[in-house]
């Protein structure tokens, strides 16, 4: 199988950092990744480890508080409003979150109905969000809202807006000291709802969010007014290439499980691995991830050279969504009746996976974006 280093997408400075990042998953996360699971906790520790490496940092400026590893502007924003926002993201002190879905509105994006109504120096925002991953523990949301209800508007009727809220973990936030900003002012009437109690991602927060006439001042707006559901595509077009990033990590790591777990166990008085069917599970799932490496780093590649990449992150998600699920679903099978045990963490990679074919667009959705793509060709 090519090396890491041998792949054109990197230089020195990523192989580095890769590693570092490896170091860290292996010492901090791996040892506790069970136990969150199984308590449904989200792991202010770690998020205080990666915020001291600089990991929280890596897409910003360090004039914004980040690393400049990579370089990635924050779109839409006002000077005043990175200024005030990402410096506090960049190092974690407080997390953030994206609210667009709601109960009646998932992929369909022009369908929301929180409605903020215009007051002169500020909006009145009422509504609920829901999925919102980070949604009880961020402070910092970027939401959409409808602006205009003309329904011949569409698109044109929503804008996004920047809200802040205190951390539901904010006695936890104070004791460790990340998550929460005493000095960040809050929007009043904005607030978390229900958290979700989720098949996989268990540890990550998902949560409401809720806008009860709550003020929102202009200043706010991010981006233009009617512009929110370019932001939220713009943002979903990047957050692919993050979901697909996961997905293929995800697929590595079951992958890995596999060949060991094989290597050891034994039947008929040879590994398992000696065995025909298990080679070619094994070759199957080796040749699915490379083929969404690739994939994943080229959709990379094409955003940070500032490249068209929508298309390519819509297929990078897509196939590295379903390699994952197929890859940690083989996982499972070949672990046999361990494998559907908490013995081994397998079981967990399976049901951490689906949500990578659902969040940041449905795999229906991306081959709507792929499909429009490659019609649009012969129009």
């Amino acid at each position: 199988m090519t090396d890491m280093n041998d792949l054109p997408y990197f230089n020195d400075e990523h192989h580095q950092v890769r590693e570092l990042v490896r170091d860290f998953a292996e010492a901090e996360i791996r040892p506790v990744a069970g136990e969150l699971d199984r308590e449904h906790r989200f792991h202010w520790e770690n998020v205080k480890k990666m915020g001291e490496l600089g990991f929280l940092g890596i897409p910003w400026d360090p004039e914004l508080g980040g690393t400049g590893m990579d370089d990635i502007s924050v779109e839409f924003g006002t000077e005043e409003q990175k200024n005030k926002y990402v410096p506090l993201l960049a190092s974690g002190q407080v997390l953030g979150g994206l609210g667009i879905t709601e109960p009646s509105a998932g992929s369909d994006v022009v369908g929301l109905q929180t409605f903020a109504e215009d007051k002169g120096d500020h909006y009145l925002v009422n509504g609920t969000k829901n999925f919102i991953t980070n949604g009880g523990v961020g402070e910092v949301m970027v939401i959409t809202a409808r602006t205009d209800k003309n329904p011949e508007k569409r698109s044109r009727g929503i804008t996004a807006f920047v809200v802040t809220k205190d951390t539901t973990d904010l006695a936890i936030a104070e004791e460790i000291g990340i998550g929460h900003s005493p000095d960040l002012e809050k929007t009043p009437g904005f607030r978390s709802g229900k958290e979700e109690s989720k098949m996989g991602w268990r540890s990550s927060n998902t949560t409401e969010l809720i806008f009860e006439d709550s003020i929102v001042p202009k200043e706010n707006m991010l981006g233009e007014l009617g512009g929110g559901v370019t932001v939220a595509f713009k943002t979903l077009d990047a957050g692919r290439i993050g979901v697909a990033a996961l997905a293929l990590g995800l697929a590595q790591g079951a992958y890995e499980e596999s060949a060991k777990y094989t290597s050891e166990r034994k039947q008929f008085g040879k590994p398992i691995s000696a065995f025909q069917a298990t080679r070619f599970a094994l070759a199957d799932m080796a040749t699915e991830i490379q083929a969404a490496r690739h994939l994943v780093y080229h959709s990379a590649w094409l955003k940070q050279n500032g490249k068209d990449y929508a298309v390519f992150s819509a297929m990078a998600k897509l196939y590295a969504s379903e390699v994952c699920m197929r890859v940690t679903t083989k996982a499972v099978q070949l672990h046999g009746g361990y494998g559907y045990t908490t013995d081994y963490p397998v079981e967990r990679m399976m049901r951490d996976a689906k949500i990578n074919e659902i969040g940041e667009g449905t795999s229906e959705i991306q081959r709507l974006v792929i499909s429009r793509d490659v019609l649009s060709r012969f129009a």
